[in-house]
């Protein structure tokens, strides 16, 4: 039953950054005052940055997971730019399906603990294997033959509690007010589980190593990580955000640190925000701040189109 709660978790974490199926499109409501629709959005209080095109406007939303309750930003204007806007782009989930969750419950083995019968210490080094120790003996808990991914997954989510105490997040706030306003709604293309899930099983646990150096960082630091992280992004600093050693944990994790699913995200993305160009009036999308802001992410890749990005800094 642990085992099992263990990888649900670790899922969890993993598919809420992941690509639902797409939604049907309707034609967006014509009229609308898209200075005014900008302006709305902008003082909810989430850094974003818009595209101008001859047809409209592009406004890009950056997400960080697992807001704090005391950041003081305002879902509010959100909801009512949504309402107003011609469509909104989210992310979607993976699809899991029932033959998934049978493959997690016969080969959870491989995604959840080291394989054969090897230990922590056949993988790290003296120094990484000690800081694990002394984490191990502070939290009561013993990691050596779990997986490093699941342990990273551990570490922020139970011993950090970084997701704990928080608001909605900006796709929560704005999949509910276009679902109530019926605003045209688009979901990028979604990976379907069973491949996420050999994916998982079939990697090598050195490849999970920096992930689990970068959780035992935050974790080491502690929970004040949690609301800088924030602090910054309510204040648009985008760079003390993406180094902030939370977001860098998360960042290091899988799937973002999985080379190709990494590059898969980031081309639906700036496929799909390049795609709403030809579009009329307002687009709203929702991206997680990771996947845009990274050295080559979203935004980098948007003004390598030729798109006139304004918004903060995010280098």
């Amino acid at each position: 039953m642990v085992r099992h709660r263990f990888a649900r978790h670790a899922l969890l974490l993993a598919a809420a950054c992941l690509p639902l199926p797409a939604a049907a499109q309707n034609a967006p409501e014509a009229g609308l005052d898209e200075d005014a629709i900008v302006v709305t959005a902008q003082r909810s209080g989430a850094p974003m940055w818009t595209i101008d095109t001859p047809r409209g406007t592009i406004i890009v939303v950056g997400e960080i997971a697992a807001v704090p309750k005391s950041t003081p930003w305002q879902p509010d204007r959100l909801e009512e730019a949504t309402r107003q806007a011609g469509r909104v782009i989210l992310r979607s989930r993976a699809r899991f399906s029932p033959g998934d969750a049978l493959r997690l419950i016969f080969a959870g083995g491989d995604i959840l603990r080291l394989p054969d019968k090897s230990v922590a210490a056949d993988y790290l080094d003296t120094a990484q294997r000690q800081r694990l120790a002394a984490l191990e003996e502070a939290h009561d808990v013993d990691y050596d033959r779990r997986s490093f991914l699941i342990t990273s997954f551990d570490l922020l989510a139970r011993r950090l509690d970084f997701d704990d105490d928080t608001t909605r997040d900006a796709s929560d706030v704005v999949q509910r007010a276009a679902d109530r306003a019926d605003v045209p709604t688009e979901r990028i293309e979604s990976f379907r589980g069973e491949d996420l899930l050999d994916d998982l099983a079939a990697a090598d646990p050195r490849s999970h190593i920096p992930c689990l150096e970068a959780a035992m960082t935050a974790t080491e630091i502690g929970p004040e990580l949690i609301g800088k992280r924030g602090d910054d992004w309510r204040k648009y600093d985008v760079p003390a955000v993406m180094a902030n050693p939370l977001e860098v944990a998360l960042g290091r994790c899988w799937p973002w640190a999985d080379a190709e699913i990494g590059e898969q995200l980031r081309d639906l993305w700036t496929d799909a925000i390049t795609q709403s160009v030809a579009s009329d009036g307002v687009t709203l999308a929702v991206v997680p701040l990771r996947v845009l802001a990274e050295p080559g992410g979203v935004l980098d890749m948007l003004e390598a189109r030729g798109l006139d990005v304004a918004g903060p800094d995010w280098r």
